[in-house]
């Protein structure tokens, strides 16, 4: 069976995501949901609790694509995002 090469991206927030949050997070939902909904994205969603970052799992693409979703995340625009990766993620099962 070939591989094929997801994306893990994860996030670090700011201390008082949760607080600060509200005004982006329709519009930084929104993406993920339109993203999700042609493909592109298979899952996301938060990290600990308390919050302290989020992962989400890109479908197969270019790394380019998930920097370019970073850059434009209301959130990283924000400035609630304090550092990302993109860890490449050769599925096999």
């Amino acid at each position: 069976m070939p591989s094929e090469t997801h994306f893990l991206l994860m996030y670090d927030y700011v201390e008082d995501i949760l607080e600060r949050r509200a005004p982006y997070r329709e519009a930084h939902l929104g993406r993920l949901t339109r993203l999700k909904q042609d493909g592109r994205v298979l899952m996301a969603g938060a990290l600990g609790d308390p919050v302290t970052g989020a992962a989400i799992v890109f479908a197969p693409c270019a790394p380019e694509e998930v920097g370019e979703y970073v850059l434009r995340d209301p959130y990283y625009e924000a400035g609630l995002i304090t550092d990302w990766r993109a860890i490449p993620w050769n599925v096999v099962i």
